[in-house]
């Protein structure tokens, strides 16, 4: 239910958002992937025809449907589930960026998928993922993502297609003349609280709601990232803290739809940096086999706070992308298990290796599961000099 005009908004935001989070502007002659559900052909369309006129060189390639997905994830033998497609490590190797527009039509199609079986498959591509990462470190690449709306989204975010449609253009600004202007000035704003909080000498976080007591511990070498441009809607400011610091309690209140499949109400609790209790209202068995993917799985590898006044999304969406930057009247955290963002490096990234991001507690895994509170909270950071310093309350940066 998106309109030509905003689809054409939506391109001018996600061709802003990429060449933000490349850092530099993209290139004539680069090489530009757009991934795209089939719902979101023609917004793919107009993106290739941009990067065209802009003289790049785009690549497409069409995900593949629920029914294709279960079809794999039900008759796949171990080869199948692992094989590689000739020419994508080739590809993964020369992409300068990557657009993923994501339209799902089914969210529980793999519910009675063995999710050990899902998470070899994902554990066999890690190091597709690990080749873009490296070129992202190096600045040769960066990617972004949006969501356009389907009958599935809104149904499982119990809104009707025309409610969940005017959620989506209200989220990405897309109902202002120039939306890209809005980002921009959010983009100056958040800079600002991101520098704040990086100057910040913390020791470790101490964050605390009616269901959560959670201690972070940033580590070393450390900055705040966020609103970079690697989402579509985002508002969140987030740091990869030290793993090995994490201990307490944390509860995500908002439902999660994961690979096929729905929780609901997770509470893990931490002890060393390890998940030792993993709990869910619905869903547990799942969540359990996914924090066993690899041995990164069941640490932290991302803590984020979105503030209440840039984001104007009020309504569960059925999809991370949006909750995870969900405004409303608490803003939200999140914390996502599995892997972490090595531009919360303060460093240069080309440099940060292996064997440094071990030394500085960054998590390595094939998973990056972000589960969402928006209960009403506090966080105080507890500096190295022994003061405390709340930075965060009722949904706003202080």
């Amino acid at each position: 239910m998106l309109t030509e005009s905003n689809l054409e908004r939506y391109a001018d935001v996600l061709l802003w958002a990429l060449n933000t989070a490349k850092k530099n502007t993209l290139k004539k002659d680069e090489i530009v992937l757009i991934q795209y559900d089939l719902p979101a052909l023609r917004l793919a369309e107009i993106l290739y025809g941009r990067l065209l006129d802009l003289g790049m060189r785009p690549v497409q390639r069409m995900a593949a449907t629920f029914g294709m997905e279960h079809s794999f994830y039900q008759k796949a033998n171990l080869k199948q589930l692992t094989f590689i497609t000739p020419g994508d490590e080739e590809l993964y190797k020369n992409i300068n960026g990557r657009i993923y527009l994501h339209a799902p039509e089914s969210l529980t199609h793999l519910k009675d998928i063995d999710p050990t079986k899902i998470g070899k498959a994902i554990v066999a591509r890690k190091h597709l993922k690990d080749i873009l990462d490296r070129r992202e470190e190096l600045r040769k690449y960066s990617w972004t993502l949006c969501l356009l709306p389907t009958e599935e989204l809104a149904r499982q975010a119990k809104m009707s297609m025309k409610q969940y449609t005017a959620q989506v253009i209200k989220g990405c600004y897309l109902d202002r003349d120039d939306p890209v202007l809005e980002w921009k000035a959010i983009h100056k704003e958040v800079t600002a609280i991101k520098k704040r909080l990086s100057s910040l000498p913390v020791k470790y976080f101490h964050m605390e709601s009616a269901n959560m007591d959670l201690r972070i511990t940033p580590g070393a070498n450390r900055k705040w990232a966020g609103v970079s441009g690697h989402n579509v809607p985002s508002f969140e400011v987030f740091v990869s803290p030290d793993w090995r610091g994490t201990e307490g309690v944390y509860f995500a209140n908002l439902p999660s739809f994961r690979s096929g499949n729905y929780v609901e109400n997770v509470r893990i609790t931490f002890a060393k940096g390890q998940a030792v209790k993993i709990e869910a209202s619905e869903g547990e068995a799942f969540v359990k086999k996914q924090l066993a993917m690899d041995p990164g799985a069941r640490r932290v590898g991302e803590f984020s706070l979105t503030d209440k006044r840039f984001s104007r999304i009020d309504r569960f969406m059925a999809e991370t992308l949006f909750d995870e930057n969900f405004g409303g009247k608490e803003g939200n955290c999140h914390l996502a298990v599995g892997s972490s963002y090595s531009d919360t490096y303060n460093g240069d990234p080309a440099k940060l290796t292996e064997t440094l991001k071990k030394e500085l507690g960054f998590n390595d895994s094939a998973l990056h599961w972000d589960l969402v509170n928006t209960e009403p909270k506090t966080v105080t950071a507890h500096l190295t000099n022994g003061k405390k310093v709340l930075i965060y309350d009722r949904g706003m940066f202080k």
